[in-house]
């Protein structure tokens, strides 16, 4: 496999995208970062420098079709992406509903995040790669996608949206030499995740994840889950009669809801 020049990581301010980014700083390596915070999308870009690498940090919103647009095919054209990692997405606390489930604003947010980010980031790029031949693709979704959760239904729904973009978008450009892989992270210590009201099962540190991410991806893995024990949870919860998986899931909501309220 060549060596991967130029890296394009958004939501690269903090958590798994900023640890990607610190991974794969290196010298002969290009890297585009963008995020919304300019205190830390400047700090993760120097740190990178510091390691070799050759960086632009830009202060962005995925949301921002045109800005995305416009930033994304000004730095293919500097030097071609290899390898663009659609990360950035909202949840936490912004995705943890109420018994009426989240509101209608946290819900445009999260849908325009979690998925629009992901179009405004990939769809620019894509003629090139196709036209190039070759290329990678990483969309980070979340074993989240794989259960309609109670706590966070908006959350679960966009990062399912996320996952079937990313298998279908695989299958378009495979015959076009394009791999496309799927990220489906479980609870990952990062601020995101630290802001959630309630027990992570099976925690990682955000370096493992990104550890574990980058060697996948080196792999060519269509599917990187983990980790594997909540995995087989969600494999096991899913082989279960819809009643019993329906009652489970939502008495435990409704008791971490009437604490959190509490």
């Amino acid at each position: 496999m060549p060596e991967t020049r130029h890296i394009l990581i958004t939501g690269a301010s903090s958590g798994i995208g900023a640890a990607l980014a610190r991974l794969y700083a290196r010298p002969g390596v290009t890297l585009s970062l963008t995020g919304r915070n300019a205190e830390r999308i400047e700090a993760v870009a120097a740190d990178c420098v510091a390691r070799g690498a050759s960086v632009e940090g830009a202060v962005l919103d995925v949301v921002d079709a045109a800005a995305m647009a416009e930033w994304v095919l000004r730095r293919d054209a500097s030097v071609p992406i290899d390898l663009v990692i659609a990360n950035a997405g909202v949840g936490g606390s912004t995705a943890v509903g109420t018994h009426a489930g989240e509101s209608p604003e946290d819900a445009r947010l999260i849908l325009n995040v979690n998925m629009l980010g992901v179009l405004n980031t990939l769809t620019p790029l894509l003629p090139a790669l196709v036209r190039r031949g070759r290329g990678q693709i990483a969309i980070v979704s979340s074993m989240a996608g794989f259960l309609g959760l109670p706590h966070t239904p908006v959350y679960s729904a966009s990062k399912a949206a996320a996952g079937i973009y990313g298998d279908a978008l695989r299958r378009l450009l495979m015959p076009r030499g394009v791999r496309v892989s799927v990220v489906y992270p479980g609870y990952v210590e990062t601020p995101m995740s630290d802001s959630l009201p309630f027990a992570r099962p099976f925690l990682w540190s955000v370096d493992k994840a990104a550890r574990h991410i980058a060697c996948e991806l080196e792999r060519g893995r269509k599917r990187i889950i983990f980790p594997r024990r909540l995995h087989l949870v969600i494999r096991f919860a899913r082989l279960l009669p819809e009643r019993w998986l329906d009652a489970i899931l939502a008495r435990r909501a409704a008791r971490d809801l009437d604490r959190e309220g509490s």
